[in-house]
Formats: structure tokens, C-alpha cells, sequence
């Protein structure tokens, strides 16, 4: 293949890649950022009360992962975003689904849905606070606010894109109502499904680290604030790369179930 050639199917909309180009793309960028981080805080071009260097930040890290504050920390968070997520996801998902294949059902619950999913869950943080207290209930409601109206449209969103072609042909090959919902429409939406899961997933973390910056006592986010307040900027950088790896991890566990369990799904 001619270096032309090469460049084209890179350039191609779509158009699958090497492996070990796949591979070495992404670690070369992740370098790219280290090595400039490495200049812009041992050069001393950055204070490092501002952005501390990379060997700061793993010294950091060694010391509360010794301590065992960091995995206290770690499990509380951990608790409370996959309970939270959990609860919403078992409830929201199959509310969507029903919402985007049934008209009665998006026009019943649809308006209430569609206003719930436009108020900022921050803003019930105090409510939370008042009415639960700054226990783990708060932390898990405020993922489950923060998630379950917006997995519902989704969730209603990848059902209503199921094409009615498969519907009909089901229909004519003699399936009743219940087998299309079994096998037809719950099969075909399940992809679109992880997609979602995937997404709010990364919200989930968003509002787990709000609720606990606002009001708690234990997990990440209490730890990153604590680190603000004692002018610790390493140990911020350590609760940040903590839950990006989390959350990382997170991601790849949903893309391996996807392929287990969802043979027939497209993995990007």
C-alpha cells in the first residue's frame, strides 16, 4: 500500500485502522501530554502551587494509598455511585424503553419527565441536605436524580429508532404483541442501551463529586476538598487521576459485557 493509499484510509470516514496503530495513537498522545506537563512544571514555568509535577503527584499518591485514606475514600465512593446508578438504571431504563414504543405511555409521563430532566440536581443538593441529611442517602440520591430522567429519554430515544420494518416483519411471520417486546424490541434496543449506560455513568461521577464537595465526610470528593483547603494541589491531582482511572475502568467493563452479552452490537 503506497503511503498515498495509507493516508486516504486514514482520512476515510469509518474506515477501520491497524491495531497496533490504534494502539500506538493513543499512547503516544497520553506521552505527548506527560512530556509537556514534565516541561511546564520542572522547567518552572508553572508554579507548582498551581500544577505540581508528576513525580509530586505519585509521591502524593504513594502516601495517602500507604495510609489507607485513599482506599477508605475509594470504597465510599464507589458504594454510593454504583448503588445510586443501580437503582436509577433498573427503574429508568425499562421506563424508557416502554416510553419510546408506546404513545400512551410517552404522552402520560413524557411532559413530567421532559421538565424533571431540566432542573439542575445541584441546585436539590440543600433540599437533599434538609430532608436526608449528608449521609450516603444523599450522595446516592443526587446520582439517582442526576441520572434516571436523563436515561429515560435516552432509553426512550434508542427504542423510537428501532426501524417498524422489523416490527412488521415479526408480525408477519406470526409474533404477537409479547414476543415483539421480548424478542424483537427489547434484542434491538439493548446496544443503544449500554451506549446510555455508558454516558451517564460519566454524569454519575459528576454528581457524586458535587454532592461530596458540597456537604460529606468521606469519599473522593470530600478528599479532593480537603486537599484544597490544606493547599494540597498534588493530592487534588491524585483524587482527579483516581476516579478518571475509575471511571476508565468503568467504561471498558461496559464495552466487554457489550460484547459478551450483545453479540450482534456494533462496538466502537
Amino acid at each position: 500500500m503506497t503511503t498515498r493509499n495509507a493516508v486516504d484510509r486514514l482520512l476515510t470516514p469509518k474506515k477501520p485502522i491497524p491495531a497496533f496503530l490504534e494502539i500506538g495513537s493513543g499512547t503516544g498522545f497520553a506521552i505527548g501530554i506527560l512530556v509537556v506537563w514534565c516541561i511546564l512544571t520542572y522547567g518552572g514555568i508553572i508554579d507548582p502551587n498551581f500544577l505540581p509535577a508528576p513525580g509530586a503527584v505519585f509521591e502524593a499518591f504513594v502516601k495517602v494509598a500507604s495510609n489507607g485514606s485513599l482506599l477508605k475514600h475509594t470504597k465510599v465512593s464507589l458504594t454510593e455511585i454504583y448503588a445510586g446508578f443501580f437503582l436509577s438504571s433498573v427503574i429508568a431504563i425499562p421506563v424508557g424503553i416502554f416510553m419510546g414504543s408506546f404513545r400512551i405511555v410517552a404522552a402520560t409521563i413524557e411532559p413530567v419527565v421532559n421538565f424533571m430532566r431540566y432542573l439542575p440536581v445541584t441546585s436539590m443538593i440543600p433540599l437533599l441536605i434538609l430532608w436526608i441529611g449528608i449521609g450516603i442517602e444523599e450522595k446516592i440520591s443526587v446520582i439517582f436524580l442526576g441520572t434516571f430522567f436523563q436515561q429515560i429519554v435516552l432509553a426512550a430515544d434508542v427504542s423510537s429508532r428501532v426501524p417498524d420494518d422489523i416490527l412488521n416483519v415479526s408480525y408477519t411471520l406470526g409474533a404477537n404483541r409479547r414476543q415483539i417486546v421480548t424478542r424483537v424490541l427489547i434484542p434491538a434496543t439493548l446496544p443503544g442501551v449500554m451506549d446510555t449506560l455508558r454516558v451517564t455513568m460519566g454524569w454519575a461521577w459528576t454528581f457524586l463529586v458535587v454532592a461530596e464537595l458540597v456537604a460529606s465526610n468521606s469519599g473522593l470528593g470530600y478528599m479532593i476538598l480537603q486537599a484544597m483547603r490544606g493547599l494540597h494541589p498534588d493530592r487534588i491531582f491524585v483524587g482527579i487521576f483516581v476516579i478518571g482511572f475509575l471511571g476508565l475502568a468503568t467504561d471498558m467493563v461496559f464495552k466487554w459485557l457489550t460484547r459478551a452479552l450483545l453479540p450482534w452490537a456494533v462496538i466502537r
